[in-house]
């Protein structure tokens, strides 16, 4: 039995991870899958967010398990640098597939 296109569409739709709907949790998680790490300053400058929301944005990755954080200081200055985890990944992974199916439904070029 083939699945229709409005099945596609709803299933793709259901597959989609809350957490990564924003914009900014979604960047980060996508800026930090080809990278090692990145500190606050520099996701913050590249997602265009002030302190306090990037804060509240990794926060919420970090509780969810998507990010790890190792605090350093550096020049007497603590740096908090961010990394994907495995969680992460996997969920960035499931994410794009969801939204690569919704696109492809949507019938637009």
């Amino acid at each position: 039995m083939t699945r229709t296109h409005s099945e596609a569409t709803a299933s793709g739709l259901a597959k989609l991870d809350k957490l990564l709907e924003h914009r900014s949790r979604l960047g980060a998680c996508v800026l930090l899958a080809d990278v090692d790490a990145l500190n606050f300053s520099r996701l913050k400058q590249l997602l265009k967010e002030t302190d306090g929301n990037m804060g509240a944005h990794l926060r919420k990755l970090e509780d969810a398990g998507y990010l790890s954080v190792k605090k350093r200081f550096e020049n007497r200055k603590p740096v908090s640098w961010y990394s994907l985890t495995n969680n992460g990944r996997t969920a960035l992974t499931a994410h794009v597939k969801a939204l690569q199916t919704v696109i492809g439904s949507a019938g637009v070029e």
